[in-house]
C-alpha cells in the first residue's frame, strides 16, 4: 500500500473534501451535501428495535480505560470521563471502557474490575454519566448504557504495566514470540475456560444489579473471547470446528439469560484478523514510522491462526464465518452489534512497539 494514500479522517474538514477521498479510494459512499442541524438532523432520531428504545443516534464506543484504582474501582478521573460521556447527549453508551471480570483478566493494572468490592463504584460511576446526561438534555429517557466485559487473554498485565501474564488458548507461530512464551507455556484447560465463563456470569448478573441495561461479551482485538474464535488448531470442545470455537459465546450467553433474564446482551467483534505484521526493514531508521509488512512465511500456509481471514493469503479477508457468526448472534436474539477489525497486537510500526 502507498502510505501516502492513508488519509486521515479528521483532517478532512468539509464534504468537498470527503467526497473527493471517497473518488480516491474508488468507493460508493451516499453522502448529504448539506449538514442537518438540530431536531431535523437524522441523528436525532430515535431507534426503536424490539425492547430496544435508544433516543438518538449518537453513540460512544467503548475503550480501555487507565485510570482505575488497583483493587479495580473507578477514581475521579474515570468518573470525570464518565460525565463528559452523559455530557455528549450520546443515546447509546457502548460500555464506556473495557471491565474485567476477574483481576487477573485486566489488561493493565488500572483497568477496573466487576467484582462485589466494586459494585458501590461501578453504580455511583453509571449514575454520574445519567445525572449529567439529564443537566445536559432535560432528561434520560432513552439513554442506554451498557458494560463490556472482558477478560484481556494473551494479554493480560493485571499486576505491572511492563509485565505480560498471558492466558493463551493455542500457541501462535508469530504472537508467541513477541511476548517470549516458549513452546511448553501452559495453554488455558477446558476446566480454566469453564471458570472464566461463570466469571461473565457472575459480572452480567452484578451489572444487571447496578442496573446497566445490557452487557458486551467482548470478541474483539486479540483479548481471550476473540482467540478463541480463531483456536483452529486447538483440541477439546473450545476449539476446532467453528461450533468448538464459538461455544465460549454460546455458554456465557446461556448462562447470562438464565440468571439475568433481563438484561440485554451486545458482542463487539473483530469482523477480521491479519496475519501479524513487522516493521519494514527496508525503511531507513530516520524516517517517521510507516506501514509494516507481514510476517509471511511458506511454512505457516495455510494459515491456521486467524478469524475472517484466507487461510491461503492471510493478507486478505475471508468473511464466511463472520457472516456465520453474526447469523448465530440473530439466532440468540442479539440486537446489539458492534463490528471493528483486527487487532493492535498485530501490527508494528517502524519505530517498533
Amino acid at each position: 500500500m502507498n502510505e501516502h494514500a492513508i488519509v486521515r479522517l479528521g483532517s478532512i474538514k468539509d464534504v468537498d473534501s470527503f467526497r473527493k477521498h471517497l473518488q480516491s479510494l474508488q468507493l460508493v459512499l451516499p453522502c448529504d451535501r448539506e449538514l442537518v442541524r438540530g431536531d431535523e438532523s437524522p441523528l436525532r432520531w430515535p431507534l426503536l428495535r424490539g425492547p430496544l428504545k435508544i433516543c438518538n443516534r449518537i453513540a460512544v464506543q467503548p475503550m480501555e480505560g487507565w485510570d482505575g484504582s488497583a483493587d479495580g474501582n473507578p477514581t475521579e478521573l474515570t468518573i470525570r470521563r464518565w460525565k463528559r460521556f452523559g455530557r455528549s447527549g450520546a443515546g447509546l453508551i457502548w460500555g464506556g471502557e473495557a471491565v474485567a471480570v476477574s483481576e487477573q483478566g485486566r489488561a493493565n493494572p488500572n483497568q477496573l474490575v466487576i467484582a462485589v468490592h466494586t459494585e458501590k463504584g461501578l453504580a455511583r460511576l453509571r449514575q454520574a454519566l445519567i445525572d449529567e446526561h439529564r443537566r445536559t438534555v432535560g432528561c434520560a429517557d432513552g439513554v442506554i448504557i451498557g458494560l463490556q466485559l472482558t477478560h484481556s487473554g494473551r494479554y493480560c498485565r493485571p499486576n505491572l504495566h511492563r509485565r505480560n501474564e498471558p492466558h493463551i488458548v493455542y500457541h501462535h507461530p508469530i504472537l508467541d514470540g513477541r511476548l517470549g512464551l516458549t513452546p511448553d507455556y501452559p495453554l488455558l484447560t477446558d476446566s480454566e475456560i469453564e471458570r472464566i465463563i461463570e466469571d461473565f456470569h457472575r459480572a452480567a448478573l452484578l451489572a444487571w444489579r447496578v442496573g446497566f441495561d445490557f452487557v458486551d461479551i467482548k470478541h474483539c482485538h486479540g483479548y481471550l473471547a476473540h482467540e478463541l474464535l480463531s483456536a483452529h488448531t486447538r483440541k477439546g470442545p473450545y476449539g476446532g470446528s467453528f461450533k468448538n470455537r464459538t461455544r465460549f459465546l454460546r455458554e456465557v450467553v446461556q448462562g447470562v439469560r438464565s440468571l439475568a433474564p433481563g438484561l440485554e446482551i451486545g458482542v463487539r467483534l473483530s469482523a477480521f484478523d491479519s496475519i501479524p505484521f513487522r516493521p519494514d526493514s527496508n525503511r531507513s531508521p530516520n524516517t517517521k514510522p510507516g506501514p509494516g509488512v507481514p510476517e509471511m512465511r511458506d511454512e505457516l500456509l495455510p494459515y491456521r491462526w486467524g478469524f475472517g481471514v484466507n487461510e491461503n493469503n492471510p493478507t486478505e479477508m475471508d468473511l464466511s464465518e463472520t457472516l456465520g457468526f453474526v447469523a448465530l448472534l440473530e439466532q440468540f436474539g442479539i440486537r446489539l452489534v458492534n463490528l471493528t477489525a483486527g487487532s493492535p497486537y498485530y501490527n508494528r510500526l517502524c519505530a517498533g512497539i
